[in-house]
């Protein structure tokens, strides 16, 4: 009988913050598979857990996951975990995950922190409709476009972005979406814990003077206004958001918001062309 694919979401920080349920996952599955074995170490000495651990991470990926699929078959209860968070929330483990539900192995998940909703929470921005991008796309081109795709939907934008470049993806909002509210929220749960709001480029001025740009960081900006008439064809509309990266039936429930119309009526518009 095949084991069981437990995805255990782990402290974004302070280890305090995990489940007595992931504790007890943790304690009693056969192996670990975690980005960094090190970092994972730590929160297992916390809590005295002692487990085989096996690294999975973004350059290891395809192998290990048919590796550690065929100890699932096998029987074997597995564990996924993160550097951080929730596996499979801007880290590895989809191919796992899916591999493992195409063959009858069970997944189930433990679910726990999250950087990005723990951010939306604290953020004060409106928190009834939003959207995660995850880390936008690292060379500007590519991140002006995908600003610019979003630029008139009305939902608060959540998305992580690296020390080394925050300061130009700031830039790039304040261009391109505007002087809207931001928020920048870094090293939660941890004592450097700290939310920076404003302008982008009030923010960008508060980073300014500080010595260093360290720690993870979760960028939100506030709802953009919906666009009320718009003549582009929806069609285009929707290969430009497919062409950035984002799935067609998302796609289409964005321009459908957009243009204040069901995703079926756009659904139907695309195929009577």
């Amino acid at each position: 009988m095949p084991g069981t694919l437990y995805i255990v979401a782990t402290p974004i920080g302070n280890l305090e913050d995990v489940t007595f349920r992931a504790v007890r996952i943790l304690g009693e599955v056969d192996r670990i598979a975690c980005e960094d074995t090190r970092q994972t170490r730590k929160l297992l000495d916390r809590y005295g857990i002692s487990k085989p651990l096996v690294s999975y991470h973004e350059h290891n990926e395809a192998s290990r996951s048919a590796e550690l699929l065929q100890d699932l078959q096998a029987g074997q209860n597995i564990a996924l975990v993160s550097d951080a968070g929730t596996p499979l929330i801007s880290d590895p483990g989809y191919r796992l995950v899916k591999s493992a539900r195409d063959r009858g192995v069970q997944v189930s998940p433990i679910p726990g922190p999250a950087a990005f909703l723990a951010s939306l929470s604290a953020s004060s921005l409106p928190t009834d409709s939003f959207l995660f991008l995850g880390f936008l796309p690292p060379k500007k081109g590519q991140r002006r476009k995908v600003l610019e795709n979003w630029k008139s939907i009305p939902l608060t934008l959540v998305c992580y972005e690296a020390p080394h470049r925050i300061i130009e993806t700031l830039e790039d909002i304040e261009e391109i979406l505007g002087p809207r509210q931001v928020v920048l929220a870094r090293e939660l749960t941890k004592i450097h814990e700290e939310f920076v709001r404003g302008t982008p480029s009030e923010v960008t001025g508060a980073l300014a003077k500080q010595s260093s740009l360290r720690g993870e960081m979760t960028l939100l900006v506030a709802k953009g206004e919906s666009t009320e008439a718009n003549d582009e064809p929806i069609e285009d509309a929707v290969r430009q958001l497919v062409e950035s990266g984002v799935p067609r039936m998302q796609a289409l429930k964005t321009v459908a918001q957009q243009r204040g119309l069901s995703k079926r009526a756009v659904y139907k518009q695309l195929n009577e062309r």
